[in-house]
């Protein structure tokens, strides 16, 4: 067992960031749902179309997107015709977009179409592809082998 396995051992998996992430948008239906918000969908039936998704399963959807803090409702009125709700991103919905283009970049490399992505993704004011990637907040970027994992405050030891 490697140093990190053997330190590993006795960490508990509870209060795990990627599982609470996973709870929170790990649906298929609300990824895509989120993808269409941080592409500038607003419009109920816009999300319905563009994310191929049942009406009954976008309203719900969308209001656990409302009820998570990752969208908000706002009503907007076209003239003549009642009120309707849109739908935009908050700022937490705004911090998930990272983890978007990180996902859609994975896709471009190893799970797009043969003839090449759906989408080209590029920077408006220069026009280069947009890229993640890792950074340390000293700015320096971080490739494979290059992070240190240690226990954070919120780790939960296992009684060994």
């Amino acid at each position: 067992m490697s140093d990190l396995a053997a330190e590993r051992a006795d960490w508990s998996t509870d209060g795990c960031s990627i599982a609470a992430t996973l709870d929170l948008v790990g649906a298929r239906s609300t990824m895509l749902l989120m993808r269409e918000a941080s592409l500038g969908t607003t419009r109920f039936s816009d999300f319905a179309v563009r994310a191929q998704l049942s009406e009954p399963m976008t309203a719900r959807r969308l209001k656990d997107l409302v009820a998570s803090g990752l969208l908000e409702r706002h009503t907007y009125r076209e003239p003549g015709s009642r009120g309707r709700d849109e739908y935009r991103l908050t700022a937490k919905g705004r911090d998930l977009v990272p983890a978007l283009m990180a996902l859609r970049q994975w896709g471009d490399r190893y799970a797009s179409p043969e003839a090449g992505p759906t989408l080209a993704v590029d920077h408006a004011d220069c026009g280069a592809p947009v890229q993640v990637e890792l950074r340390c907040t000293e700015g320096h970027r971080v490739g494979p082998g290059e992070v240190e994992v240690s226990p954070g405050p919120g780790l939960v030891r296992t009684a060994s």
